[in-house]
């Protein structure tokens, strides 16, 4: 079974304009993704729509989805966008997939039954694989039939983008461990991140599936400031705002959200417990991002690399 390797990586959740996206560039870090949703409470872009942006304002690093609905497109069209996108962008692609239900409206206006979601999206993803291939492909499933398709030219990456499977239940950790390249949870805290490694390993073993190059990421919600209880305050009132829920209560489970020193080791316990690809959104509550990205990059990413080279010499 493969050991995560002691590399860390770091990644932002942008917007996909092209200042902001060149001022991360410009930082170190590893990967921008971008979300979005069909039909959502709040507004957002689609999710294609906002890869594409970002694909094309950036250069160097890693662009990946966060996450896209696999269940509500047909898997023929997102084949052909994530191939073009990955040439497009010389192989920088990440395919963030999920099956998503916190917004049931969505399901209803693309004609897709909720309960569907999970096993429609199983049958999608290895069925992207084989359409990376760019040789006819012929599939009759329950959900999904084509006769002879075929989507070309192939992405630059061999076989295709890596798929990282997002969730936060078991079913998600079982999709992740059999058909995935990577997991990337959300709203975890690093005992609940360890138990997923946990199982995931040991339903790929079962699967007699190898792990080797296996991506493991982890969704941050933060926020970082002298006085912590307002770094946590904000980043509740973000996450309710987004949710509709209340996260006062909870804000430290779900969330790295305090001073620089707080937040350094929660971050840390998320490497202890195995996370090794770290995607951040800023939860600033609508104020000014920028001085929560600077103590970020300053402060908790240089300490984060030494608490990782420390674990790797004990």
């Amino acid at each position: 079974m493969s050991r995560p390797d002691s590399q860390i990586r770091i990644g932002i959740v942008a917007t996909g304009d092209a200042h902001e996206a060149h001022e991360l560039e410009a930082r170190e870090l590893d990967s921008l993704w971008v979300g979005g949703h069909i039909a959502s409470r709040n507004p957002s872009p689609e999710v294609i729509i906002g890869l594409t942006r970002l694909a094309t304002v950036t250069e160097r690093v890693l662009v990946g989805s966060s996450i896209l609905l696999l269940p509500l497109y047909p898997p023929a069209l997102v084949a052909k966008q994530i191939a073009d996108l990955d040439r497009a962008t010389g192989g920088r692609l990440v395919l963030g997939v999920g099956i998503g239900g916190e917004y049931p409206q969505e399901f209803r206006a693309m004609g897709i039954p909720l309960e569907e979601r999970g096993r429609r999206t199983n049958e999608i993803i290895p069925l992207l694989r084989r359409l990376w291939t760019a040789t006819e492909v012929t599939h009759d499933g329950r959900y999904y039939a084509m006769q002879e398709v075929k989507i070309h030219p192939a992405p630059v990456q061999p076989g295709g983008p890596p798929i990282v499977v997002a969730g936060r239940k078991e079913p998600a950790m079982r999709r992740a461990a059999t058909l995935g390249d990577g997991w990337f949870p959300y709203m975890y805290s690093p005992r609940r991140y360890a138990e997923s490694v946990t199982l995931i390993k040991s339903t790929a073993e079962e699967a007699g599936r190898d792990l080797v190059g296996f991506a493991w990421c982890v969704w941050v919600f933060f926020n970082i400031n002298p006085d912590g209880d307002v770094a946590r305050e904000e980043a509740a009132r973000t996450m309710g705002g987004t949710y509709n829920q209340d996260f006062s209560r909870m804000i430290d489970s779900v969330a790295a959200a305090g001073t620089a020193a707080e937040v350094t080791a929660k971050l840390g316990a998320f490497y202890d417990a195995g996370a090794r690809h770290f995607v951040f959104h800023a939860a600033t509550a609508g104020a000014d991002q920028q001085p929560v990205l600077d103590r970020l990059f300053a402060e908790v990413v240089p300490a984060l690399r030494e608490h990782a080279a420390a674990a790797e010499k004990g």
